[in-house]
């Protein structure tokens, strides 16, 4: 640290000492030029006496109005509006300052001088910067070129592309060789010496016409089937793909261009940015005390990261596992030091431990994201403890934000809540019903404003969430395969995790006592299909990594469903977000007799769990292996 403010310091004194040493110049032909390239001899004291007080003057204005802010390298226009400033302020200057100490010699000093030196000067600084920038910029493009560089191929040409050049010389790992560009009107221009070619569907001809094996796209804006197209026409042609991080990133400052990454799932599989209520959200959750249960988890920590943008005055981590809880207080103390957080371990099934946080934080928002989530992993041998998580937790922390007064309650759910065929699925519809009988219980019991609104939200599964198939597909292919795929038609709807996330606040927001919304998905995908493309983007073949299929899994579906036969939607202001017209659970006797089942002593082994979940839940009619032998034989 020491050593780099040292560098900085000579830095900016030698620009200081040239720019004086400029203004000396600048100031000696001003008088040369006034006399045709003659000084005489009477002069020379004026000259003399004159120059110390210039170069104080100029000297003055140049450290004050910070020339010495910016790098010579990167001189531009900012610093050149800079330096005109200075140096007009100190054309104004110097002849003031003459005005009212006169000079102890008999001339005065040439009025023209005062004229013709600005101009000098400006020209002297000006020009040098740029000279400077020139010949860096002329010795980056050389590396550009230089044959220790890998070759590669940039798709994009337009300002992020130009930057991506710049600082990838800087570098000297890559060489680009070629710019590709669907726009007609760029090609056969170039950016820093290197030619934009044709259209990106002629990548295979030109990497093979330049030997190169590497490909960077650079369309951080451009749409997500843009870049999905790029994608493809590059794994499909055998090249390895890189890309610039996203629009978001770079515009907020948080990267550089140069940072490149692997192409992840997201990239192909991505939808457009979610919009969000940003004043909404914000009054939502500014100065608000907020409680995320399952804090650690892949789609609670996210809601974390996202709810700490809007300044909560607090925001309490809720987890069971330390771990999770450790990795994400450590996140938020490293990333967002300024927002306040609690990190609390508890069991959201402990109505002792529950109650005792909610009184003592108040939160006025909770997100609900705890759950046991992994389909075969609940269907056999751990079903109970499915229903007593994801259904007792529920019951227990909705009845504890209800006495403690929270403003909101909101359930994060699932698309296979939806005709369950599985324990997890059915549980958490049980778990909704749960919310939506509190809800009913709550306002026949107190007036509208002081009782606590539950909003659920449903949506698909999540890229890369904890316990996904995409980290077990990486896993394979890192070890060589095989991939396995449970059917070649099983499909399921995906979206990433921050778009999850930016939508369960949505529906916070929009949300009113027990709606259930209901996330745009988009398009269903093959999970065949996700394999083939993780295969591809890790710069493999098919032939190299096979695909087997193993068959359905206990409970496992082939296509899930965002609404039951039974349900229909309503539309919301909010384009991804619809409303899901769910049947009204019986308050009392759903609430009683759930309590009492979840309170049994002792174990309930699966298929009683089977059992009592179908007699609250009629849609819930298939499981096990006999249900993947039914659903086959629908496929």
């Amino acid at each position: 640290m020491i050593l780099l403010k040292f560098r900085a310091n000579t830095r900016n004194a030698l620009a200081f000492a040239h720019d004086l040493v400029a203004t000396s110049v600048a100031w000696w032909l001003a008088f040369w030029f006034r006399f045709n390239l003659e000084m005489p001899h009477e002069y020379l004291p004026v000259f003399a006496y004159s120059l110390v007080w210039v170069i104080v003057l100029h000297g003055l204005f140049f450290w004050k109005l910070g020339l010495y802010r910016g790098l010579w390298r990167y001189a531009s226009l900012p610093d050149l509006r800079r330096i005109l400033i200075a140096v007009s302020l100190s054309a104004i200057a110097v002849p003031a300052f003459f005005v009212f100490v006169p000079l102890p010699v008999p001339v005065p000093v040439p009025r023209s001088a005062y004229l013709i030196s600005p101009l000098l000067v400006l020209l002297a600084m000006g020009g040098s910067r740029l000279a400077y920038r020139a010949w860096k910029e002329r010795g980056l493009s050389a590396v550009m070129r230089s044959p220790e560089s890998v070759p590669v191929i940039v798709l994009g040409a337009g300002s992020v592309a130009a930057t991506l050049l710049k600082e990838l010389a800087s570098s000297r790992q890559w060489r680009v060789v070629a710019l590709l560009d669907d726009d007609a009107g760029k090609r056969g221009g170039e950016i820093m010496g290197v030619k934009v070619f044709g259209p990106q569907d002629q990548v295979s001809e030109i990497a093979e016409r330049f030997g190169v094996g590497q490909v960077i796209i650079a369309m951080p804006d451009g749409s997500h089937a843009a870049r999905r197209r790029a994608v493809d026409l590059c794994t499909l042609s055998g090249l390895r793909v890189m890309t610039v991080p996203s629009y978001s990133d770079l515009v907020s400052g948080k990267v550089s261009v140069s940072q490149l990454r692997n192409v992840e799932l997201d990239d192909l599989l991505g939808r457009d940015p979610v919009q969000l209520d940003e004043a909404g959200l914000r009054a939502l959750i500014e100065g608000k005390r907020i409680l995320v249960t399952g804090a650690g988890g892949s789609i609670g920590a996210e809601l974390c990261r996202q709810i700490a943008r809007y300044t909560p005055e607090r925001l309490v981590l809720f987890e069971m596992s330390e771990f999770a809880l450790y990795t994400i207080e450590s996140e938020f103390r490293d990333r967002h030091p300024d927002v306040a957080t609690s990190a609390v371990i508890g069991d959201v099934k402990s109505a002792a431990r529950m109650h005792e946080i909610l009184t003592r934080y108040r939160p006025q928002v909770v997100f609900h994201a705890a759950a046991y989530k992994h389909v075969p992993l609940m269907e056999d041998e751990n079903a109970w403890q499915a229903v007593q998580n994801n259904v007792l937790g529920t019951f227990v922390t909705a009845h504890a934000a209800s006495a403690a007064g929270v403003e909101k309650f909101v359930l994060v759910s699932t698309d296979k809540a939806v005709n369950p065929t599985n324990v997890m699925g059915a549980s958490k519809r049980l778990a909704e019903l749960v919310c939506q009988a509190v809800q009913a219980e709550n306002t026949g019991a107190f007036p509208m404003k002081f009782v606590t609104q539950f909003v659920i939200v449903r949506f698909g599964n999540v890229l890369g969430s904890t316990g996904s198939v995409i980290p077990r597909f990486r896993a394979q292919i890192a070890a060589g395969g095989p991939v396995t795929v449970t059917h070649p038609e099983i499909q399921r709807y995906f979206m990433s995790i921050p778009e999850a996330a930016q939508l369960v606040l949505q529906a916070a927001l929009m949300g009113e006592a027990g709606q259930i919304f209901v996330l745009d998905m988009g398009e269903p995908v093959k999970i065949v299909d996700l394999a083939r493309s993780l295969i591809r983007l890790s710069g493999l073949a098919e032939s190299e990594i096979s695909i087997v299929f193993t068959g359905l899994r206990a409970g496992e579906k082939l296509y899930e469903e965002l609404l039951t036969n039974d349900e229909h939607t309503l539309s919301t202001p909010h384009p991804k977000l619809r409303i899901a017209m769910a049947r009204s659970p019986e308050t009392a006797a759903l609430l009683e007799s759930v309590a009492g089942w979840l309170s049994s002593e002792g174990s309930v082994t699966d298929d009683e769990v089977r059992a009592r979940l179908r007699g609250w839940i009629p849609e819930y009619a298939v499981s096990g292996k006999e249900g993947n032998h039914v659903l086959a034989r629908q496929a």
